[in-house]
């Protein structure tokens, strides 16, 4: 049998279900003890003493007293038991309870077990019992207490039970609380370290929740280094090789000739390779996250297109406030982005959506777009899709939206393609989780 349909209906977070998983044991302790209590004490207890009660109203009745004298009998005064004399029409023709009465119910069916001379019975309160028999020639209304067949505060078990379960729930879930907590803290060092973050994290907690901070902070800490030294090989490179490229557009701005022309521009082309393997290596790591606002960003971005005589337009922005960026990166990816948009079509728009949980950049443009089975493959460095996005017009390395793609994920989010429904071309939407 499957389960799944639960899953909709359980809790997501870990408090959430370990409070669950606190609950559902003691809702079903008090459950079964309360269906036990129900059935020993309401029901047995109750006709117990219904049993006891019937007797005497027994005994009474075969003293063999007229009605009339029955009441003022030493016997009936003995056993408490009022006696009545009623008219035969003023008898009830049914027995009654109030609703919500449960012992009343097992009350009435004893008593006309017990007594088949019984006409009616009433149980308008928890004080007292009528009882109405029918003799030859008048009526009698037998009335005695209702703790006589009832247990007095029969809920004062329930009662207690129900309070020292919620007390020591509460107890539980302050010392689970405090188990959960490091648990948590974990996950939040290392969500934000995935997105670009440094969180100050110590282990704590159960051993197994310590030996796994230990190793976070152990891998944590091998992959700063690796950052660092990438970033300090990557210096040294650029600088090794911009060097001698400067240099030979120094010596060619030197020469003469229809033939150095197309030197110089075989050295900018060089220099624009290097450039973008450099960023490709370098993501957006060299920069620190920092309070961001998106929609600025993105209107920078767009006006400095648009000051080069780029057709590229800011669309509908939605939201306001900051997010955690590096400026760098994100204008790194969104300027790669735009660039490939005016490159393999004529236009391009821009629009900015935040919301509390995420923030989307979206570029759309009129070109030829990228067909859906090969969009994972143009995410990928190196790739070059010349039927989807007509390489020719470029000469690219494929690396734009690798580059976009890795720094969407150092911010912790994530890049998709799909088709623009404004212009018909590509869509891509740079997602970042907040």
């Amino acid at each position: 049998m499957s389960f799944r349909w639960l899953k909709r209906y359980m809790p997501r977070s870990l408090y959430g279900r370990a409070i669950a998983i606190l609950l559902l044991p003691v809702i079903t302790l008090m459950l079964v003890v309360s269906i036990v209590f129900v059935q020993r004490h309401f029901e047995g207890v109750t006709k117990q003493m219904t049993r006891t009660a019937s007797r005497e109203v027994q005994v009474v009745l075969d003293a063999g007293l007229p009605a009339s004298e029955i009441g003022d009998s030493r016997l009936a005064r003995t056993l408490r038991i009022s006696v009545e004399a009623l008219p035969l029409d003023a008898l009830p023709s049914g027995d009654s309870r109030r609703w919500y009465d449960f012992t009343g119910n097992y009350v009435i069916s004893e008593f006309n077990r017990l007594l088949p001379m019984l006409q009616a019975l009433d149980l308008p309160d928890d004080q007292v019992v009528h009882l109405y028999f029918a003799m030859e020639d008048t009526g009698l209304r037998m009335t005695f207490d209702r703790r006589r067949v009832s247990a007095s505060n029969p809920h004062q078990l329930l009662v207690y039970m129900f309070f020292f379960a919620a007390l020591m729930t509460v107890i539980a879930y302050f010392y689970l609380r405090n188990q959960l907590r490091p648990i948590t803290r974990l996950a939040y060092a290392a969500e934000a370290f995935g997105r670009g973050r440094h969180v100050e994290y110590w282990p704590s907690g159960s051993t197994e929740v310590r030996a796994a901070g230990a190793a976070f902070m152990a891998m944590r800490a091998r992959i700063e280094r690796q950052i660092e030294q990438r970033t300090l090989m990557l210096s040294g490179v650029s600088h090794d090789l911009r060097t001698p490229i400067t240099r030979l557009k120094l010596a060619l701005s030197m020469l003469e000739g229809e033939d150095t022309k197309a030197m110089e521009q075989d050295v900018a082309d060089m220099e624009r390779l290097i450039n973008e393997f450099l960023d490709f290596a370098r993501g957006a790591q060299e920069t620190t996250p920092e309070p961001t606002d998106p929609q600025a960003l993105v209107a920078r971005i767009v006006e400095e297109f648009q000051r080069v005589g780029k057709a590229v337009a800011l669309g509908h922005c939605e939201g306001q406030g900051e997010v955690m960026l590096r400026p760098g990166g994100v204008r790194r990816a969104v300027e790669n982005l735009i660039g490939n948009a005016v490159r393999y079509g004529t236009r391009a728009e821009v629009s900015v959506l935040m919301t509390d949980r995420a923030l989307r950049i979206r570029i759309e443009d009129d070109g030829p777009g990228i067909p859906q089975a090969q969009r994972e493959q143009a995410l990928k460095p190196f790739a070059r899709l010349d039927e989807a996005r007509n390489q020719n017009l470029g000469t690219g390395v494929g690396l734009g939206l690798a580059i976009a793609m890795d720094i969407a994920r150092a911010h912790g989010g994530t890049l998709r393609l799909g088709e623009s429904e404004r212009l018909g071309g590509l869509q891509v939407d740079l997602v970042i989780g907040r």
